[in-house]
């Protein structure tokens, strides 16, 4: 009697995650390991891009700082790191300025320049969107993904219902609890890749700003042969002054 007791008390046993898996075969693994493969890509670009865009708006930092108070756009390139991504601006403005000399068909330098700036620019703007395509896809299909998992689990329970004659929980608490399962997986992969998506999005859009911004003032620069540029900040919380006029083209 007292087994008896003791055995209708005590916790059902089996009904664990890795049982629920292996109750619902490859169809059930096949769909769990493709949700945790995505979660680990979505984590992975969130910090990779995150750090790439650190990387940038320290860039922009130093920019804003020193860029603008050289003599020239080659002095102020080589104090920007080589692979920076406003030193490409830079470089691909003055190598747009030597190649208009060479043109033969008659074109405005302006419209040249603004060319040449924007394709840098676009350049750069699409290595900084990279990964984003894959985490908007993630927050799209992963509900889907273990909504799959939650169907065929419950279709399993169906069919143990029909098999039997009667609806037990012994009957229908493995499927549906893998079922749950396949939903729960799917909601826990979509939301981080939603709300990193948003994130990284946010911050490359005011990277994008700032870039935009820096090549007019590089486009400025060349088309006035120095004569504009912005102004550079001298201290913090003293007034801007104007950067020294150059005395030479860039």
């Amino acid at each position: 009697m007292l087994t008896t007791i003791l055995t209708a008390g005590a916790p059902p046993a089996n009904f664990d995650m890795l049982h629920a898996l292996n109750q619902g075969g490859f169809i059930s693994w096949t769909t769990a390991i493709l949700l945790t493969g995505m979660l680990f890509f979505t984590f992975y670009i969130l910090f990779t891009k995150w750090f790439e865009q650190q990387k940038i708006i320290g860039q922009g930092r130093r920019v804003r700082q020193s860029f603008w108070s050289a003599n020239s756009l080659r002095e102020g390139a080589a104090k920007l790191e080589k692979n920076s991504a406003y030193r490409q601006i830079v470089d691909d403005g003055l190598k747009a300025q030597e190649q208009y000399k060479e043109l033969t068909d008659p074109i405005e330098a302006h419209d040249w320049l603004h060319n040449s700036l924007a394709r840098s620019e676009g350049s750069i703007n699409s290595d900084l969107g990279g990964g984003l395509a894959f985490l908007a896809t993630v927050g799209a299909t992963a509900p889907f993904i273990g909504l799959f998992g939650t169907v065929v689990g419950i279709f399993r329970a169906l069919i143990k219902i029909g098999a039997e004659g009667q609806a037990s929980i012994g009957t229908v608490a493995g499927p549906v609890g893998e079922a749950l399962i396949m939903t729960a997986l799917g909601l826990v992969v979509a939301v981080p890749a939603v709300l990193a998506f948003n994130y990284l999005q946010r911050r490359n859009k005011a990277i994008q700003e700032s870039l935009a911004t820096f090549s007019n003032d590089v486009l400025g620069f060349l088309a006035s042969d120095g004569r504009v540029r912005p102004t550079v900040a001298t201290r913090k919380g003293a007034p801007a002054a104007k950067a020294p006029q150059a005395t030479t083209t860039a």
